[in-house]
């Protein structure tokens, strides 16, 4: 018997959110207007997050909530008042990158299953086993990972007790899993902060001469 893997759509806005329930979706990811790697999509606020949870749930679908972004130390208190907050509305499940952020939600909520994000860049059978050895339920396997590897690595995962996630359709990062620190490097946008630009994807020219008496190529 085949057994069919769970489909995941994303969901930005309460709109996209209805879609991928209409099309079927088994879960779907999303993210509140904090600690999410996608800072300027529509997001949900306390109100809007509530109501998708319910949504969701009425239809028997999961909703998992991405809080993946690297976390300042000034920012611990307001962390863990919003984990607590995600499980007391009945979240499925948090996607993390931050291990402090994970160490966090292992004390403060530990029947909220903790997914480690595709930004963790585990793109190996070792750093998959580290996952679980830090109590994660699940991993996103960095983009880069070919289907080869994942068919080699998939029983051992298995046996681990770790669930195992892959992206089938959306951008590639051209850094692994979106680790490139250019961004916020020529623009102060960080995407390890829910900010990219996305610079790798602008049009460059590149230049070689000599320079003119103002110093252009």
């Amino acid at each position: 018997m085949i057994r069919l893997p769970e489909l995941l759509a994303p969901a930005g806005s309460p709109q996209a959110l209805h879609s991928a329930i209409a099309a079927g979706a088994d879960a779907v990811y999303l993210s509140g207007k904090r600690f999410g790697a996608r800072k300027f999509a529509a997001n949900f606020d306390h109100k809007a997050m509530t109501e998708a949870i319910d949504y969701a749930h009425l239809r028997g679908v999961k909703v998992y909530v991405t809080v993946n972004t690297l976390i300042r130390e000034d920012e611990l208190l307001d962390l863990a008042e919003y984990l607590v907050q995600l499980y007391d509305l009945g979240a499925d499940a948090i996607l993390l990158q931050d291990l402090g952020a994970a160490s966090l939600a292992r004390q403060l909520v530990p029947d909220l299953e903790r997914h480690a994000s595709t930004q963790m860049t585990i793109h190996n059978l070792p750093g998959a086993l580290y996952a679980a050895q830090g109590s994660f339920n699940r991993v996103v396997l960095a983009r880069e990972v070919t289907i080869e590897e994942i068919k080699r690595w998939g029983q051992k995962m298995e046996k681990a007790g770790l669930g195992l996630e892959v992206f089938v359709h959306g951008a590639l990062c051209y850094s692994y899993s979106g680790q490139c620190l250019l961004s916020s490097a020529i623009g102060g946008r960080s995407g390890n902060r829910g900010m990219c630009a996305q610079p790798c994807r602008k049009p460059y020219v590149l230049m070689h001469g000599r320079k003119d008496e103002y110093g252009r190529p």
